[in-house]
């Protein structure tokens, strides 16, 4: 073996050496972990470069052939999922996309390690350090270039997007590895199997791609703190907090927006932030220019401002300073998104107002409720034509007042009148006048009564008035004021000449004695007043009418 078969093993030893630069360095996570067996992959080419040359055997070179470049598979394959995460396009790794990653690879990695009629690879020379490749060779050089395309496209993505410039550093650093070790590939493949000069080979060609790539990981990690655990926990949280985060450096340029702002916000990593504009896009209820004098003038002290913009949305927005050894280096805007609490609130209060309405609604009805009510009680109470109380009103009233005057001993008297001859005035001019004449002795009557006193229509043309704390006197005099007053009491009939009057023949019934007897049965009593009253009544009516004829009990 000459000196230039040892420049593989020479690169092998040395990416050993940055693979435990790097365990012994860091603290290791599950990320360094992965990246620790990437880097274990990337060492099996050079040290299977270099045991191919070490060996005599035919078939143990071919076996260490065919295993560098099923680690050559392994490892781009490892550089596109390395990628897919660190680009933020995990979602790529669903499961039938899962699949169509890995199928190139493991379709290719079989026909190497088959090697069907020599299509991948024949010896020359009766060995293997000298070789030609077939056309399957060329179909793994495709997939391979492949996966570093679409590794470098991605990452390319990432370059101009909007995502935050901590993640943009790490991904410039992979992008110069990937570059660096597709271009090494590409021209150890075009000097030493394209062209195929008569020189010797040039070794170890892609071994330094494969060792100049996992320098710039490792400068990634130490620099760049690409796994640093702390700064990528800390990068998550900012990401998956509801409230939107804009971090300005001293000279109001955006340095970092979550994830959350991102979709809302036209502003972009490396421009200038300008409150005063963002501001004039919406409308506010405290004062505008205070907050901007705040910001602007102090921009040591936390403020606060509620926005609503066009799009309806109300959005809270706080800032706060961000300071090192007391001086501010930058600042930190949230953006809340309120619209939900407002969106209650106006939900709220236009139920509120429904409500009132409701209410106001309901007050009206009831009160309508109410009248009626009160209109249903006096129709059950009253008589229809006169408006005076009734017979079964006047009768439930006299039960209570009866036993109530019993209790107490106090005098009370009744009065049952009948207009004389009415059937005459109905036979003469009609019902109508008829009506029209109870309706002016029930007013005549009114006129002479107490406030006391209790008129109700007892039947067709008789009507009743109960006269409480009254003597036998006192009821006489008052009859005798009643019948002169219904017989002076004039009536105007349209059509007819002369006025019309008429005479009432009165039934009056004193009572002035009591006996607790009476009490026992309410109803019969009552009965037995009404019934004296009656025949009363109905003697002035024997005795020529226009009278009054008075019982005492």
């Amino acid at each position: 073996m000459d000196f230039l078969s040892f420049t593989d093993l020479t690169l092998f030893l040395l990416l050993f050496a940055l693979f435990v630069y790097v365990f012994a360095s860091v603290t290791i996570t599950i990320l360094h972990k992965v990246y620790l067996t990437f880097h274990f992959c990337m060492m099996f080419w050079p040290i299977c470069q270099f045991a191919i040359k070490a060996v005599d055997t035919p078939q143990v070179q071919l076996f260490y052939l065919k295993l560098s470049f099923i680690d050559m598979c392994l490892i781009a394959v490892g550089w596109l999922l390395f990628t897919i995460f660190l680009t933020g396009h995990a979602r790529f790794l669903r499961k039938k996309m899962s699949v169509f990653l890995f199928v190139p690879a493991i379709l290719v990695a079989i026909c190497v390690i088959v090697n069907p009629n020599g299509k991948f690879v024949l010896p020359l020379q009766g060995n293997y350090i000298h070789r030609t490749y077939g056309p399957l060779f060329w179909v793994l050089i495709t997939v391979l270039i492949g996966y570093m395309i679409v590794s470098l496209y991605l990452m390319s993505r990432a370059l101009i997007s909007d995502k935050s410039l901590r993640i943009k550093t790490q991904v410039k650093q992979v992008f110069k590895g990937i570059t660096v070790m597709t271009v090494f590939i590409c021209l150890d493949i075009f000097l030493n199997v394209v062209l195929h000069l008569p020189l010797p080979a040039i070794p170890g060609l892609t071994s330094l791609g494969i060792l100049l790539s996992a320098i710039f990981f490792v400068i990634a990690i130490h620099r760049d703190k690409a796994f640093d655990i702390v700064k990528i926990a800390h990068q998550d949280i900012i990401d998956t907090i509801d409230h939107g985060i804009l971090v300005l450096n001293d000279n109001e340029v955006v340095v970092e927006i979550n994830r959350t702002l991102l979709p809302h916000i036209s502003f972009r990593i490396g421009s200038r932030f300008d409150m005063a504009n963002l501001l004039s896009k919406g409308q506010s209820k405290s004062n505008i220019h205070l907050f901007l004098q705040t910001y602007q003038m102090h921009p040591l002290k936390r403020t606060q401002i509620e926005i609503q913009f066009p799009n309806e949305r109300y959005v809270n927005i706080q800032t706060a300073p961000i300071r090192v050894d007391s001086e501010m280096v930058g600042r930190v805007i949230t953006f809340q998104d309120v619209s939900e609490f407002y969106r209650l609130i106006h939900e709220t209060n236009s139920q509120n107002e429904i409500l009132h309405e409701r209410n106001q609604s309901l007050i009206i009805k009831q009160d309508e409720l109410s009248l009626t009510n009160r209109k249903l009680e006096k129709m059950a109470i009253t008589d229809g034509l006169t408006g005076i109380y009734n017979r079964r009103y006047l009768t439930q009233k006299l039960e209570y007042e009866v036993m109530n005057n019993i209790k107490h001993q106090i005098p009370f008297s009744v009065i049952l009148l009948d207009i004389d001859y009415f059937k005459l005035i109905n036979d003469s001019y009609g019902h109508l006048v008829g009506d029209q004449m109870i309706l002016s002795t029930v007013a005549a009557i009114r006129q002479t009564l107490r406030q006391t006193d209790l008129l109700a229509r007892y039947g067709g043309e008789e009507f009743m008035i109960y006269l409480p704390r009254t003597s036998q006197l006192q009821a006489n005099f008052l009859a005798e004021r009643v019948k002169s007053t219904v017989e002076s009491n004039k009536m105007i009939v349209k059509d007819i000449p002369h006025s019309l009057s008429i005479t009432i023949s009165i039934g009056l019934l004193t009572i002035n004695n009591f006996t607790m007897e009476s009490l026992k049965s309410p109803h019969s009593y009552l009965n037995e007043l009404l019934e004296s009253v009656d025949k009363a009544l109905y003697k002035a009516k024997e005795e020529g009418r226009n009278r009054i004829v008075s019982v005492v009990r």
